[in-house]
């Protein structure tokens, strides 16, 4: 990146949110002004490059460290454990007995507010420009709106109710009350609606961390299979997967996680952490010198043999437990190899085979799975099991997801969840109660705005 997109991002950063906050050198202590942000075409997309870079470098929920989706809900799966057994802010959400005192609960919940306020405010300034390309106006207003919704869709999965801020304005936003998850996912749909109009299908500077038109697609086919809406979950994720232009499973689960793979639909680079940061916070709980998270025991015994997922994607440091190694690149300094992986072709055709299941195509629904095993190395559904019906096959899929998604945005916490598993999962558990499905709102947040109303059960 050249050095004035450098600086510029920085400044915009303390546009978008406080400096002292997010930018670690000295620099004025004041915003800078919104006419100055949306003067030109190349600080407004320095503006766009700011969110992104900030959902690796602070914003805690999206950005793969210890308060991550990726990381809180892979322990509520029972899919991850801290190596530290008595790190107790872990251990809440492994025994789903989380605190509304829990400190990484408080991060994952504010750093998702700090996106939208982040998203806010780059709206309202790019509203009021009026000396950008209508083209470019266009397609940075579908980037913030997306990464707006998708941020939400996380709130309303983990929290279900959520109050819906649209405004920068900290006077509206201090008593916001909860909105009910039908309203909030009202919003999402809205705002996805608009960026799939206004998106390209290109990716900018050919980079697949920024949102195009099917990055909108695969989280809208993602929303109709959780809302049960087959027909429209079978035509996103066929959009997507049909655009083999851009999109591919790669032939090598070596390959998936690779910066800009042909399997990938949306990424987050580490260059968000600065020049010298080169490796995602993925590898950096899971494989570094001093990992915070295992696989739980036994999860290795989930595969069949010759599964390559466990040959390729689970490693097993001599002496210590297994460990996921989707992500092998460390902090080396060099050139940046691996990007965060957010959304994924494989999810798409798990979508297609479950949505084709269950409008009572089977074959083609086998097809699809079929697509995601084969490439694993394992035997094929339409070989050994052809006449499957469409229970088994259910159950069959969710636990090929599990396989296949772990250690990735909690897909394993959510899937229980929208299928009504959770309980019979965790029911053994003597903390398991049917309200630990959500976790609560933090209590600094409702001390902060006494309008926040806790979920049950907490």
């Amino acid at each position: 990146m050249k050095l004035y997109n450098k600086i510029s991002v920085l400044l915009i950063l303390c546009f978008l949110t406080s400096c002292e906050d997010f930018v670690e050198v000295d620099t004025p202590n004041h915003q800078l002004p919104v006419t100055m942000v949306f003067e030109n075409q190349e600080t407004a997309r320095s503006a766009m490059l700011g969110i992104y870079y900030q959902l690796f470098r602070s914003v805690d929920f999206s950005n793969g460290h210890s308060s991550s989706v990726t990381a809180l809900a892979g322990l509520s799966a029972g899919t991850l454990a801290p190596l530290d057994a008595t790190n107790t802010v872990y251990t809440e959400f492994m025994q789903h007995e989380v605190l509304p005192q829990n400190p990484n609960n408080l991060k994952l919940w504010s750093s998702a507010y700090q996106t939208v306020y982040m998203v806010n405010s780059f709206l309202e300034g790019l509203e009021a420009a009026d000396s950008l390309p209508e083209e470019l106006t266009n397609q940075l207003r579908g980037e913030a709106l997306f990464v707006r919704g998708f941020t939400y869709f996380y709130l309303r999965q983990l929290y279900g109710k959520a109050p819906l801020i649209v405004t920068s304005d900290y006077r509206i936003n201090a008593s916001a009350t909860s909105n009910t998850p039908e309203e909030i996912l009202t919003q999402i749909l809205a705002d996805l609606k608009i960026a799939e109009s206004l998106l390209s299908d290109a990716y900018s500077h050919q980079e697949r961390t920024y949102v195009n038109r099917y990055v909108v697609k695969a989280l809208l086919a993602r929303i109709a299979l959780y809302e049960e809406n087959w027909e429209l979950a079978l035509q996103y994720s066929s959009e997507v997967i049909a655009h083999t232009a851009l999109y591919n499973l790669e032939a090598s689960l070596n390959d998936v996680f690779l910066a800009n793979s042909q399997e990938a639909i949306w990424q987050i680079s580490p260059l968000g952490g600065g020049n010298s940061t080169t490796n995602t916070h993925e590898w950096t709980i899971f494989s570094s010198t001093f990992p915070r998270l295992r696989l739980t025991t036994g999860f290795e015994n989930n595969f069949e043999t010759g599964d390559l997922r466990k040959e390729y994607w689970i490693e097993q440091p001599e002496n210590s437990t297994y460990r996921p190694f989707k992500y092998k690149a460390g902090n080396t300094g060099s050139a940046i190899t691996e990007y965060s992986m957010v959304l994924r072709l494989a999810e798409q055709y798990f979508i297609r085979a479950e949505a084709q299941a269950q409008l009572g195509n089977m074959p083609a629904a086998i097809a699809d799975l079929d697509h995601i095993r084969a490439r694993a190395g394992v035997s094929l559904i339409a070989q050994t099991q052809p006449s499957i019906t469409k229970e088994d096959f259910l159950i069959l899929l969710l636990e090929e997801r599990h396989r296949e998604l772990f250690a990735e945005w909690g897909h394993r916490w959510l899937d229980l969840r929208r299928t009504q598993r959770a309980a019979a999962t965790f029911g053994d558990s003597p903390f398991w109660e049917p309200t630990d499905e959500l976790y609560p709102i933090p209590e600094e947040e409702r001390i902060k705005n006494p309008n926040l109303t806790q979920n049950p059960g907490y």
